[in-house]
């Protein structure tokens, strides 16, 4: 008992270290918010118990997540208004760069929707980009928040005096960012490795401030307050049971120097916070209520401390609360760090006027297309306040100093069989603003397809095409009937062999970002032969195959498309239509009596949200042709399931690929998807159609439904693509299907 006194004596300092200061003039208490990731959002439900205490922070200063809380902060929002807004925020979008598909052109939603796989391929060189995320929407968010400040550029003049660190990660050196755009130096020390890519400052590429200093107390220290708060939600080091994954691996070596640097920071802070959040990671966004909720349960064991503090500060809290802007007035728009794209073609992509009111949701899309372009690395702005009103958008453009990718998709279908995608892309080959891409797509069916478009915008832009596809399926012998010679062949199924060629050269313009109208002329080759019958021929045409039609066709085409969807696997809101016409004046070396004939289709859907978690899609489509040509290859065809139609190939569940056929048709689709859990579908579909010969002229194309068919499927959205099987019924035959489908359709 010897020691008794003394280790009284120890714990009676570790009191008085707890207890705040004697009464002084006005006590000033700067705070100090580590990084976390997600686990940052504890933040915010501490800063709530330091408020309902009546604690002022007269300095905040943070990193990582917590330079992202405390900027928020700093500009005058209460701890309220950033529970609700981050409750509210989707993490998963803001993260990912997920950029609306809506927000794109059409030329960049046929690429999301063709190419699982994209990285730079500059110098025959392959690269990996420096991060999952280019952080344009959490730039995005916190832009628009920080409206209210955006004059202020000296963060010590803000409603709460604030400061943050970040790395600058060509040198290693820590950075105290404390002037400038608020939005982008929060973002900057926001950017945590391998998930976002570093921000271009002054010229010097910073990242995560976590990396030097997740815990700037030394920082604060400077700052001339009496006392400091420390809030701290990094990690613990992790059993080998818990290193699950490469982000645990790579946290727990930086955890490393973190933890061993707060032996030291927690000594410089007066009041030490560690709410419990030991079960989050940092990528624990998805549980970002509970997250808050632990925070708030943390300061509330130091709510004592925090009434104490209250009692010892002149002056009185501010009433905290920013009015969130949903629209702005943009007077002059100015572009800066464009070289190679001309200032008409960001104004283009941009959509946005000038001397007008524009809404945040607009801007947002406006930036969204400029990024969704793939020419710019990041896309910074900042709004200038005007004397007259409101302000001038001021662009700050970093263009993709890589021009030439290399993207990958893999799929299988029972009409395509497996096949894989390589796609070489090339920006600026001839012009600044062309795209020159070329997919070869290899496996059971070769197949490629070249593109080269000049964007104009929404001026006239000029595209040249080149696609060959092909595919074997089994058909009817009806099918052939006609193409072959007379005879009893005892055959009830054929292979049949379907080839097109076609090159294109077209114009097309945008009226709205989902609108479009496009004209030109193409030359189109089909060929359709098979192996189950052979046909008599010479000995110098000893053949093992016979074919059953080929042609040449040339002639002008047209289309006008709207397409709102916003997926176009599983459609959950938005409006399509397309409607499209080829005429066919002019064939050479056909293997039918040709006469000139056209083809006009059209289709039209809406998908809604029903319920939260239910989708309702609605689609009709029809098509026919005018002429009295005897071609097939170009004929109507329903049957199966998928995405990807060449010609006039329809999806029609129920039937197999290619089942029915005619020179008309008409088809209309009703589905529920009912959404398990996220990127989980359960689907069940209706579809019913008419299908044959002249059903236009004969008044038969709206007598009662022919063929229909009932389909359940089940489908997950996956990195690869969507991954989807449907059985299928057809009360006419009494017969079902199954279809599988893996991975995006090309």
């Amino acid at each position: 008992m010897k020691y008794l006194p003394f280790l009284l004596f120890l714990f009676g300092l570790g009191l008085f270290a707890q207890q705040p200061p004697q009464k002084k003039e006005d006590l000033k208490i700067g705070l100090v918010l580590s990084g976390g990731g997600a686990k940052g959002l504890a933040h915010i439900g501490a800063l709530k118990v330091l408020e309902e205490s009546g604690v002022h922070i007269d300095y905040i200063g943070g990193s990582s997540m917590g330079a992202i809380v405390g900027a928020l902060y700093a500009a005058g929002y209460s701890a309220d208004q950033l529970d609700s807004i981050f409750r509210t925020t989707d993490f998963r979008t803001l993260i990912q760069d997920d950029l609306p598909r809506r927000g794109k052109s059409f030329y960049e939603k046929a690429g999301s929707d063709r190419y699982a796989v994209t990285l730079p391929f500059d110098n025959f060189k392959l690269h990996f980009p420096s991060g999952l995320s280019k952080g344009q929407n959490v730039y995005n968010l916190l832009s628009r928040l920080t409206y209210p400040v955006r004059s202020i550029h000296d963060f010590s003049k803000l409603p709460t005096p604030f400061f943050c660190i970040g790395t600058n990660i060509e040198t290693g050196e820590r950075l105290v960012l404390d002037h400038g755009d608020l939005a982008q130096a929060a973002s900057a020390s926001g950017a945590i490795p391998s998930l976002f890519s570093p921000v271009l400052i002054d010229d010097k590429l910073i990242s995560d401030g976590g990396i030097t200093d997740n815990f700037p107390v030394e920082e604060m220290r400077k700052k001339g307050v009496d006392y400091i708060i420390g809030i701290d939600v990094q990690d613990s080091l992790k059993d080998r049971k818990n290193l699950k994954s490469v982000i645990d691996i790579m946290t727990q070596v930086n955890n490393f120097r973190t933890i061993n640097a707060m032996k030291h920071k927690r000594k410089l802070v007066d009041l030490y916070i560690a709410p419990d959040i030991k079960d989050f990671s940092i990528l624990s966004f998805d549980q970002g209520d509970a997250i808050i909720n632990a925070g708030e349960q943390g300061a509330l064991l130091v709510k004592a401390q925090f009434d104490s503090l209250a009692k010892l500060q002149k002056a009185a809290p501010v009433a905290r609360h920013v009015d969130i802007q949903d629209s702005i007035y943009i007077g002059n728009i100015k572009i800066k760090g464009n070289t190679t794209y001309p200032r008409d073609y960001v104004r283009g992509k941009l959509k946005i006027s000038t001397d007008a009111k524009t809404s945040y949701e607009d801007l947002n899309k406006g930036l969204n297309n400029l990024t969704a372009t793939g020419n710019f690395r990041r896309v910074n702005y900042e709004l200038i306040p005007r004397q007259d009103k409101g302000s001038d958008l001021e662009l700050i453009v970093h263009e993709q100093k890589n021009k030439t990718s290399l993207r990958a998709s893999l799929h299988y279908d029972k009409l395509y069989k497996s096949a894989a995608l390589l796609n070489l892309t090339r920006k600026s080959l001839i012009f600044n603003n062309d795209i020159t891409s070329f997919d070869f797509i290899f496996g059971d069916n070769l197949r490629y397809k070249f593109d080269y478009f000049i964007d104009k915008g929404n001026y006239w832009s000029i595209g040249l095409r080149s696609r060959l596809d092909q595919f074997e399926q089994k058909v009817g012998f009806d099918f052939i009937a006609d193409k072959v010679p007379e005879g009893n062949f005892n055959v009830n199924k054929v292979e049949l062999d379907y080839l097109d060629l076609t090159n294109q050269i077209y114009v097309e313009t945008y009226f709205l970002n989902h609108l479009r109208f496009g004209a030109g002329i193409e030359h189109k080759h089909t060929r359709l032969k098979t192996e189950t019958i052979l046909e008599q021929r010479e000995e110098d045409e000893n053949l093992p195959f016979t074919v059953l039609e080929k042609s040449n066709l040339f002639g002008p085409y047209g289309y006008l498309e709207y397409d709102g969807y916003d997926n176009v696997y599983f459609p959950g809101k938005g409006f399509y239509f397309r409607g499209d016409m080829h005429f066919y004046p002019y064939g050479t070396d056909t293997s039918f009596d040709f006469e000139p004939f056209s083809i006009i289709k059209g289709k039209i859907g809406y998908a809604l949200r029903v319920l939260p978690k239910l989708r309702f899609l609605v689609e009709s489509e029809t098509g026919f042709r005018l002429g009295n040509s005897k071609m097939s290859a170009l004929d109507f065809f329903l049957g199966g399931y998928g995405n990807h139609y060449v010609n006039n190939i329809q999806a029609f569940m129920g039937y197999d690929f290619l089942a029915q056929s005619g020179n008309s048709y008409i088809k209309s689709l009703a589905q529920l998807d009912y959404r398990l859990f996220p990127k989980n579908h359960l689907m069940l579909g209706y579809n019913i159609a008419n299908i044959g010969d002249d059903l236009y002229e004969d008044g038969k194309i709206f007598d009662g439904p022919d063929y229909t068919g009932f389909s359940l499927g089940y489908g997950i959205e996956s990195f690869l693509g969507p991954l989807e099987v449907f059985y299928s019924y057809s009360p006419e035959t009494s017969e079902s299907i199954w279809f599988f489908s893996l991975g995006l359709w090309f």
